[in-house]
């Protein structure tokens, strides 16, 4: 085990160097920088700005530099939005935001999700089946930002039951947490029936019916642990994007998290905090992605992580 691990975070180092420099040189590619505006600067006062920040310098001088300095711990200061304000400064800020929707979202998730796929599954070919399905393709194919205005139109503006701008109250989470859940949800429940459907056909689960054990007993007990797999091989990535913020979300209902503050850095060519954002969620994707690895081990133990995951 300590041995993937280490050979796991060294692979972790390469890929977030490659996503760096990959994201640096994309970003220098499209033209204009972050000084011009409509009212742009005189030629000197650009020069200048670009001659502080290191941006006169040719671009692979310029990604070398990041590097070395990311390597410090040290991603940069503002151009823009925050001017001069230290990146790490603030996505530690904005995170707690984001990852407070995010988390109460990945919960909503789950616990509707997996009870959802698994009610499907075992009355496969049956009404409550059929609905399920549509529900979950519903949830699939309508995107976030349509889920989230028509929560905002519905709830916010004719009933004006829950209020539509900031988190003023624990109302104010109820719309962005279940847009940011649904669509997780939905996929969360295709995930678990197709699993369990696999599962519930084995012999073991066939003896457990024969001896008459009841069947939550059998779905949530016997069935649902060999059929988590593939959920928890979902978890890892979907934990890492939607603690740190559904971009959509967050910018239609206003709120103040790391997802819309990305989108904002991106109109303003904030390039410090784009790479800032994108940085910290790559790692955080990663370090996701591990501990699911190490967690495939303790769901199920004929899984050898010594051998990419196959089963002994």
């Amino acid at each position: 085990m300590t041995r993937y691990v280490v050979q796991r975070v060294a692979q972790a180092l390469i890929v977030l160097l490659l996503i760096t420099s990959a994201t640096f040189l994309l970003m220098n590619l499209v033209p204009g920088g972050p000084f011009l505006s409509e009212k742009a600067p005189s030629e000197q006062v650009l020069a200048a700005l670009n001659e502080k920040y290191g941006l006169d310098q040719p671009v692979l001088v310029q990604l070398k530099n990041y590097v070395v300095n990311l390597v410090q711990g040290d991603l940069g200061v503002s151009y823009k939005m925050q001017k001069n304000r230290q990146v790490i400064d603030i996505i530690m800020e904005m995170f707690p935001i984001s990852a407070k929707i995010g988390a109460i979202s990945l919960l909503l998730a789950l616990v509707v999700g997996i009870p959802m796929g698994c009610v499907a599954a075992y009355n496969r070919g049956t009404r409550i089946d059929s609905s399920l399905r549509v529900l979950t393709t519903l949830g699939i194919s309508v995107p976030g930002f349509v889920v989230a205005t028509v929560l905002l139109i519905l709830f916010g503006s004719i009933w004006h039951l829950l209020p539509t701008v900031g988190l003023t109250s624990w109302k104010s989470y109820i719309m962005p947490c279940f847009s940011n859940a649904f669509y997780p949800m939905c996929y969360i429940g295709r995930l678990a029936r197709s699993s369990m459907l696999d599962v519930i056909n084995q012999e073991y689960i066939r003896t457990a019916r024969a001896k008459g054990v009841a069947p939550i007993t059998i779905v949530f007990k016997h069935a649902l642990r060999n059929a988590f797999i593939p959920v928890l091989t979902y978890l890892g990535p979907l934990t890492a994007y939607i603690l740190t913020g559904g971009f959509v979300v967050e910018s239609v209902f206003n709120i103040p998290g790391l997802g819309r503050y990305f989108v904002q850095s991106i109109s303003n060519r904030d390039y410090p905090i784009i790479m800032g954002t994108t940085i910290f969620l790559a790692a955080l994707i990663i370090c996701m992605n591990l501990i699911v690895d190490i967690l495939y081990r303790y769901v199920d133990p004929r899984i050898d992580l010594s051998k990419g995951g196959n089963k002994e």
